[in-house]
């Protein structure tokens, strides 16, 4: 260590000073150099900067001030909440199996499309009586096969299929119109209940939204979707029921499985283009009634058969975990 007075600190202060104040336009400056031993010694003066008047010890290093540099900033990496933008994704090969299950429906002879929603009202009826009857069947329809649900709505038209009639009648005559369809009961009060909340909020008419549809007692998001496209002509959604979402999954049109209807209902719109929506129902659920049943289904006339996206015992493995098991 060296020791030095307090003018002799000043003068080591102020060259510093004025060497790191002036002015550079290059990234580096050539800098003097100080003699280690002249720092705080009275050889150092003031009258020349970075010279002594004494001659240096030759045997002691030199020691160059620090030069100014100039550090370019380097490039910053944005991110957003930390994740990356997701990729779309889609089941590889979707196009050819959903071509292969519209050469199978291509007969159209399905109980859906003999007896289901769209063939069970009145088409010489008005307007709001129509969708009425639309909700009525879907409404019905519900853990039912599509045979008994159409007998019930032939009974009710037989009665008089409309919201002031429905609301005018009692509950047991009601009950004996729609027997056997499942959880009778039920639906009923359901019936009954839904066409009061029409007759006094929509004038006799059913809402033409999902949020106000799904406000009725007993109607839920597939039921809302399936009025919207048949009573409304308008697609807001995937009518999923228990055949879609079963297919859907025993194909991998479901990224990681899905565990019920609504839970396949966004899924499949995740991926599935806009303009299928209002196919994809009935074309399922035509080919769930024929061909892929819950139990036993026919694999051995089913052209994806042997042909899905995880090799050819994927249909196997999803009939194992798909299939009520005793």
């Amino acid at each position: 260590m060296f020791s030095c007075s307090v003018h002799e600190e000043c003068d080591i202060i102020s060259v510093c000073l004025r060497m790191f104040s002036t002015p550079h336009h290059s990234t580096s400056v050539s800098c003097p150099y100080f003699y280690l031993a002249d720092i705080g010694s009275s050889r150092f003066r003031r009258s020349s900067i970075g010279q002594s008047q004494a001659e240096p010890d030759k045997a002691l290093s030199l020691l160059p001030l620090a030069p100014i540099l100039r550090r370019r900033r380097g490039q910053v990496k944005v991110e957003y909440d930390g994740k990356e933008e997701p990729k779309h994704w889609e089941p590889p090969d979707w196009s050819k199996q959903l071509g292969h299950v519209r050469q199978m429906r291509s007969a159209r002879d399905a109980p859906v499309d003999l007896m289901g929603a769209e063939k069970c009202y009145d088409t010489h009826a008005p307007d709001e009586v129509r969708r009425y009857q639309v909700l009525v069947s879907l409404m019905l329809s519900s853990q039912t096969r599509d045979q008994v649900t159409s007998a019930a709505l032939q009974r009710l038209r037989a009665h008089g299929c409309t919201v002031d009639n429905i609301v005018n009648t009692d509950d047991d005559t009601l009950g004996q119109l729609i027997y056997p369809v499942g959880f009778w009961r039920t639906k009923v009060k359901y019936l009954k209940q839904t066409s009061v909340m029409l007759q006094r909020e929509f004038r006799g008419d059913i809402p033409n939204t999902v949020e106000g549809l799904v406000r009725l007692p007993g109607v839920g998001p597939k039921m809302a979707h399936l009025a919207m496209d048949i009573a409304w002509h308008q697609v807001s959604g995937i009518g999923v029921d228990t055949h879609v979402h079963r297919i859907s999954n025993r194909l991998g049109w479901t990224r990681g499985g899905t565990k019920n209807p609504e839970e396949t209902r966004k899924a499949l719109e995740d991926w599935l283009p806009r303009d299928l929506w209002s196919e994809i129902n009935w074309l399922l659920v035509g080919f769930g009634q024929q061909v892929c049943l819950p139990v036993n289904p026919l694999c051995s006339v089913c052209l994806n058969h042997g042909d899905t996206i995880f090799g050819p015992n994927f249909c196997g493995l999803h009939l194992f975990l798909t299939t009520p098991q005793n």
